[in-house]
């Protein structure tokens, strides 16, 4: 049996195009990502923490730069990380008890998922410039 013989006949992988986005498998995909992010994400609050006890100047460069939009835009971002990837280990906890592992169950646990991160995140953002006295 000849190379291209051999290659024609071996079956292909199956690949992304032949899965169907559910959502339960998108909430595996976020959660393995936002833990990505959380590592980052900890390495600039280690950094905000270790300027805060190192110089008065290395404080204000830190917070100069989590004052920006950017820095802003950082931080939202690591508080919905951080609620998604909370929310997503209580999904698995749950599940650790086998209970709500049906279809129907475990998608509408995946929606309440991403819904409950970003409504929580909403929530904590509006609660800190509430307390800040920015409204």
């Amino acid at each position: 049996m000849s190379k291209q013989t051999a290659a024609a006949a071996r079956p292909l992988s199956p690949h992304l195009q032949i899965y169907r986005l559910i959502p339960t498998m998108v909430m595996s995909i976020l959660h393995r990502i936002t833990g990505g992010a959380l590592y980052f994400g900890t390495l600039l609050l280690a950094w905000w923490l270790i300027a805060a006890a190192s110089s008065e100047q290395a404080f204000d460069i830190a917070n100069a730069f989590f004052g920006s939009w950017i820095g802003r835009l950082i931080l939202f971002g690591y508080t919905w990380a951080l609620l998604h990837h909370l929310l997503g280990g209580i999904r698995h906890l749950i599940w650790d008890t086998c209970t709500w592992m049906g279809k129907e169950t475990s998608t509408r646990l995946a929606w309440a998922t991403i819904i409950g991160s970003v409504g929580l995140t909403i929530l904590v953002w509006f609660a800190g410039y509430a307390a800040r006295g920015a409204f």
